[in-house]
């Protein structure tokens, strides 16, 4: 379960107040708005990249408003991927399991494992700057789901990407993620992804989030 409860945070002159909302556990949730509205912001909240000001955020029932991002067990995928400009594949992959102190071998299996499901086995040691647009969601979607997480945040993870590749993507989702247990929070604009990938759709209209189913 990804849940807030009178979620209130402010940027600037942007803010978001007393926002309220449940997704089920293991659920695939979108939410769609208008560009602006503060989709990304929630997300980061729910994160624990952004510091809210008042409410709570809880995963699976437990309160981690407090929480640091690593405590939160979150995978994320932000827009453009975002991924470390001086490490391989391999070590993006490896990252968040080196950082949790994870044995070699198991970091090593782990690696093999994601990059045999995502079909990036040859690209383990190329940079990201020789990456295609495809080739760099897929890493940032592997390096997310590393620590198996039981929640994931996905920013629009196919709008930068052309048609073929976008389908490429897509299908991968429903393959890798959707159904298998993982509680999904996925911003998008595309109805194709609303209609085929949400079990619940939230949208986010000023300082309201409505379930529209």
């Amino acid at each position: 379960m990804i849940a807030v409860e009178k979620l209130c945070l402010k940027q600037g002159d942007f803010s978001l107040r007393d926002l309220n909302f449940e997704l089920p556990e293991g659920a695939y949730g979108v939410l769609v708005g208008k560009s602006g509205c503060g989709k990304t912001t929630l997300l980061e909240a729910v994160c624990g990249l952004r510091p809210i000001s008042n409410g709570r955020i809880l995963l699976g029932g437990q309160d981690v408003t407090s929480f640091k991002p690593g405590e939160r067990g979150v995978g994320y995928v932000p827009q453009d991927g975002a991924l470390f400009p001086h490490l391989s594949v391999a070590k993006q992959l490896a990252f968040s399991l080196v950082l949790r102190k994870t044995q070699p071998s198991l970091i090593a299996k782990r690696v093999e494992e994601l990059s045999e499901r995502l079909g990036i086995s040859h690209l383990l040691d190329r940079m990201p700057d020789g990456l295609s647009g495809g080739e760099r969601q897929r890493v940032a979607l592997g390096r997310a789901l590393s620590i198996r997480p039981k929640y994931l945040c996905l920013d629009e993870p196919l709008s930068a990407l052309d048609e073929e590749t976008h389908d490429e993507i897509y299908e991968l989702l429903l393959q890798s993620v959707k159904g298998t247990g993982v509680t999904v929070l996925h911003i998008t604009h595309n109805k194709r992804e609303v209609d085929h990938l949400a079990d619940l759709v939230f949208r986010m209209n000023g300082s309201e989030l409505n379930r529209e189913r």
